[in-house]
């Protein structure tokens, strides 16, 4: 079992550099898990993207949202709510002086005692400090 995180999934989706070696984490066989927010960040980095980076087209944006919905919707990535993971979330947030939002991730990793994939390398080693097995990629 595996939680992956909002900064892997979005590498994956917008086939930045290191991508392909996200692909083995989304195999129904690593049983990944995710927070429901997941979905949120990795549209609004679609957005980013396209709005501010110019880097894809409103068409590319939207055929990419088609991706996630169906990994989602075909139940690749379990994802659970958020809410469930909040009140570990912020201890580990007060404890690290880490977003919420990256703490979510690290506290369903702890509870469902899985190992986190991150491309976010702060929150890799936080989850080091706290026994998380971590896969960093780059």
């Amino acid at each position: 079992m595996i939680v992956i995180d909002s900064s892997a999934f979005s590498k994956f989706l917008l086939r930045e550099e290191g991508w392909e070696e996200v692909v083995p984490y989304l195999d129904p066989m690593s049983e990944p898990y995710s927070v429901d927010i997941l979905v949120i960040e990795a549209v609004n980095v679609v957005w980013k993207y396209m709005r501010r980076y110019r880097l894809i087209t409103r068409e590319q944006a939207l055929g990419i949202y088609e991706q996630v919905m169906k990994l989602v919707e075909g139940r690749v990535i379990t994802l659970e709510p958020s809410k469930k993971y909040l009140r570990e979330a912020l201890e580990i947030a007060l404890d690290y002086d880490l977003p919420i939002y990256d703490s979510l991730f690290l506290a369903q990793a702890m509870s469902l005692k899985a190992k986190l994939i991150t491309s976010d390398k702060r929150q890799g080693e936080i989850g080091g400090k706290m026994g998380i097995e971590t896969v960093y990629i780059d």
